[in-house]
């Protein structure tokens, strides 16, 4: 019988045992560490990435069709329509400021002056105070925006036209005499050969008077004009507010409370569109004086004669705006417990006014410890690009 001789572990082989232990147990943990930092680098990218494609989806979306149905209004000549500070029966002008992230600073909390314009930019009039706000004026291009003159047989509750074909129930029009600082804005409840009536209560749109004009005044005036804007029951009239507010999230308002939320739960507040945008600003493409239909310069809001008050009173200068660019800084969620990021970063650069001022600005960033993203995009404004050279 054979014995098997056993002999143990010597205590520098444990300790050698131990130490390439150590060693591959280091190796992988750093390759864990390393791969868990590049996931998270990663989304974190990502997640900016897919916040500012987004963003820009909604606001491209909403810009391209600004001046749909109202541009038209001003051509060959003005309907008083572009201009017009908007009255809206128990909505505009309003009696409060807007909700965030428009309450404080747009129009200085005040929104009595509001006008019709397709684009204007409010610089730096977000709740956040370093991003504009973008007011976005569009009907329906179907409405086809041909205003037609008042016939002069109307009233308080009808509009007299040659003809009513085109109109139906709920469609919203727009009633306007140049000259007339007020425009007023109603909505058809029925059509006859050449009248429509309007409806007087809710969930009608119906405006009886302003501060400068009445509905029966205007409809009784050949010199008024009747502008259709879309449906109010297919939602396709944009009136809407963009701003960005303290929590870093991009805001839509719909000024005209045509909103599903508004009709059915009667709440008057901002739309969240994404979250994770720091800051949003805009600058206008002002047309080329030799070649219409082309961006000839640039203007910011802030320049003479570009600031929302000026723009939205001087239809002149709204029917030179063809584009707006767009610049949004985006931040990924991921927080590093380095600083990944620089203390600024540029936007427009390269882009300057009519006098040869640059527009370039340097967009403080919040925390350095976050990963960003810029997002610059011009959007033609089809509408009045196609109207320029009329």
């Amino acid at each position: 019988m054979m014995r098997t001789s056993q002999r143990g572990m010597t205590l520098v082989e444990l300790l050698v045992a131990m130490a390439m232990g150590l060693a591959v147990t280091l190796v992988v943990s750093t390759l864990l560490v390393a791969g868990e930092n590049h996931k998270r680098t990663t989304t974190s990218t990502n997640d900016a990435d897919q916040t500012g494609a987004y963003a820009f989806h909604a606001l491209d979306r909403a810009i391209r069709s600004a001046g749909s149905a109202i541009a038209e209004s001003a051509y060959p000549t003005d309907r008083g329509v572009l201009g017009c500070k908007l009255n809206v029966g128990g909505i505009l002008p309003r009696t409060s400021a807007f909700p965030m992230p428009f309450d404080t600073l747009f129009l200085a909390g005040t929104t009595a002056n509001l006008r019709v314009a397709p684009l204007l930019i409010g610089q730096g009039m977000s709740d956040s105070s370093t991003s504009d706000v973008l007011v976005v004026m569009g009907g329906s291009g179907a409405a086809g925006g041909v205003s037609r003159p008042e016939y002069g047989a109307g009233g308080s509750t009808s509009l007299v036209l040659e003809s009513t074909v085109g109109f139906n129930q709920y469609d919203m029009t727009l009633v306007s005499q140049p000259g007339i600082t007020d425009c007023l804005l109603e909505e058809v409840a029925s059509t006859s050969a050449s009248a429509l009536t309007l409806g007087t209560t809710s969930p009608y749109y119906y405006t009886s008077t302003s501060a400068s004009a009445s509905l029966a005044t205007l409809a009784a005036s050949t010199q008024s004009y009747v502008t259709p804007l879309g449906n109010a029951a297919a939602n396709n009239v944009q009136f809407q507010l963009f701003g960005v507010g303290s929590n870093y999230t991009l805001y839509s308002y719909d000024l005209l409370q045509n909103a599903t939320l508004v009709q059915l739960m009667g709440l008057d507040s901002s739309q969240a569109i994404t979250d994770g945008v720091v800051q949003m600003n805009a600058i206008y493409g002002i047309e080329s004086t030799t070649a219409p239909g082309t961006i000839g310069t640039w203007a910011g809001p802030g320049d003479t004669g570009y600031d929302i008050n000026t723009v939205m009173t001087t239809p002149a200068t709204m029917e030179t705006i063809i584009a707006v660019r767009v610049a949004l800084v985006v931040r990924g969620e991921y927080y590093d417990k380095n600083p990944v990021s620089p203390a600024t970063l540029p936007i427009f650069s390269g882009y300057q006014n009519l006098g040869g001022t640059s527009l370039s600005q340097a967009v403080t960033l919040p925390d350095q410890h976050y990963r960003y993203r810029v997002f610059e995009f011009t959007v033609p404004l089809r509408n009045m690009i196609l109207l320029a050279g009329a």
